[in-house]
């Protein structure tokens, strides 16, 4: 039956019967491995000298003897860039007084110098070299970016 749902004639002895073909077809991409790239990395260790300030502050000790009667315990004080530090001590009179038997003094003098260190920096470097779909190195030097300026390669990923 054709699409009419009507029976085709039958075929005449002397008919010629000619079939039609038609082809399809049907298009697929497929990944294929073509290379890679491997990256190697180097550290390099590098010593540098640095001058690095340091700060040390030196007190000078002066004692400075009072001796005089006091009321009350003086507390710590700083005056003119000095630390006063009182020294009390008790005297046993028919009353009891304190007498200022000294006082510290504290001088600070801050100095500057310049000292070298020996310190230890680190730097990579890494190098790309191209491999091919087996893994054998395509190129027989490794592209460094440094030496590999002002040159475009394409890559397998470009």
């Amino acid at each position: 039956m054709d699409k009419t749902g009507e029976r085709p004639p039958e075929p005449k002895a002397d008919d010629v019967i000619v079939p039609v073909i038609q082809d399809e077809v049907i298009a697929r991409a497929q990944r294929v491995k073509t290379g890679s790239v491997r990256v190697d990395k180097h550290v390099e260790k590098n010593v540098r000298k640095i001058a690095v300030p340091l700060v040390h502050d030196d007190v000078e000790v002066r004692r400075v003897a009072v001796n005089r009667v006091i009321k009350e315990i003086p507390t710590v004080r700083s005056q003119d860039g000095i630390v006063v530090v009182p020294v009390v001590e008790e005297e046993l009179v028919i009353t009891k007084r304190l007498i200022l038997k000294e006082e510290i003094h504290l001088i600070r003098r801050r100095t500057r110098e310049r000292t070298i260190k020996e310190v230890e920096v680190q730097k990579e470097h890494a190098e790309v070299r191209r491999l091919d779909s087996d893994g054998r190195v395509i190129d027989p030097e490794p592209e460094n970016p440094i030496t590999a300026r002002g040159r475009r390669r394409r890559s397998v990923l470009d």
